[in-house]
């Protein structure tokens, strides 16, 4: 009897088990490279088709690359710790190829733009992460998220070296970007 009333205890609110912790942000950076890979991928469609444009198309090429080994990674942390994925997936693929493919026919420096909006809000939110994993003792998934925190930091200087502040409408650009970014891992959060 004892063992069926434990079971039916309710978990009162309060701070987050580290597990169910660990397994949202699993989630939302799954979601997040899998957009990333989709910006990149809906760019170069543009770019690649244009032989003048061939620099800008290898440097997506290379920063696809990056977010491609992270998503693989973010893959194998699913099955390993069985996380739920984001019900949201599909809806992702198509909004981060269609920002993609929107800021690159906006030309060069807009699709910079593109890469250093989402790269800010990525760079802090690994940031966090990165901290919060200390807390807990989660010294190598740490380790891993700051190295991708890394990688997307020198994707964003990239894309400033490049002239990403020099897009027209870029205030604005900029702006709507983030705030994308930061809906996204926020409804990611839950759903």
């Amino acid at each position: 009897m004892r063992e069926r009333r434990e079971r039916r205890r309710v978990r009162r609110p309060g701070k987050a088990r580290p597990e169910d912790a660990i397994a949202r942000m699993i989630r939302i950076d799954h979601a997040g490279e899998y957009g990333a890979v989709q910006i990149y991928r809906g760019q170069r469609a543009v770019f690649a088709r244009l032989p003048h444009k061939a620099r800008i198309a290898s440097q997506l090429r290379h920063m696809e690359a990056d977010e491609q080994h992270h998503l693989d990674a973010f893959d194998a942390l699913i099955m390993e710790r069985k996380v739920r994925p984001t019900a949201l997936g599909p809806i992702w693929n198509v909004a981060g190829f269609g920002l993609g493919v929107a800021t690159a026919l906006m030309g060069e420096k807009a699709a910079h733009a593109c890469t250093e909006a989402v790269e800010s809000v990525i760079e802090g939110h690994y940031g966090e992460q990165v901290e919060e994993l200390r807390e807990m003792d989660e010294t190598e998934l740490a380790e891993l998220f700051a190295r991708f925190q890394a990688e997307e930091v020198a994707h964003k200087d990239l894309a400033v070296d490049e002239g990403a502040k020099d897009a027209p409408g870029y205030p604005l650009l900029s702006g709507l970007i983030k705030a994308g970014c930061h809906a996204a891992i926020a409804i990611t959060r839950r759903i």
